[in-house]
């Protein structure tokens, strides 16, 4: 008898509200939902759009840095180029006792001469 008195409940919840115009409700209720839910998708569509904008430009932005990046790795391998060459001429210079005195002499002016230069700056 429980179970019978359930089941009435049950189909008493099921079809609560339709009457003349409760299909009515239910579909304009359903058309609602629908609309709802294509705003939503509008704006979920909108959403993605700007990411794959943000995306594009970040890889953009990404691409100009790595360019950047690898001439300014060559600039400085050719200037590693030119600093060694220029201690081994150094070098050379410092092998002669009479090259020393012209390198002490040497060092001596730029010294003088960055010492002049801070002063006035």
């Amino acid at each position: 008898m429980n179970s019978r008195r359930d089941y009435r409940s049950n189909r008493a919840a099921l079809f609560d509200g339709i009457e003349e115009g409760g299909i009515r409700a239910l579909s304009y209720s359903h058309e609602i939902d629908e609309h709802e839910n294509d705003q939503a998708i509008e704006g979920l569509q909108d959403r993605v759009n700007f990411l794959k904008r943000l995306t594009g430009d970040i890889h953009e932005e990404v691409e100009s840095h790595n360019r950047t990046l690898d001439r300014m790795g060559n600039d400085m391998d050719a200037s590693r180029g030119i600093l060694s060459g220029t201690v081994d001429r150094f070098k050379m210079v410092f092998e002669n006792k009479s090259s020393r005195q012209m390198a002490t002499i040497v060092a001596s002016f730029v010294a003088l001469f960055l010492l002049i230069y801070y002063m006035t700056k």
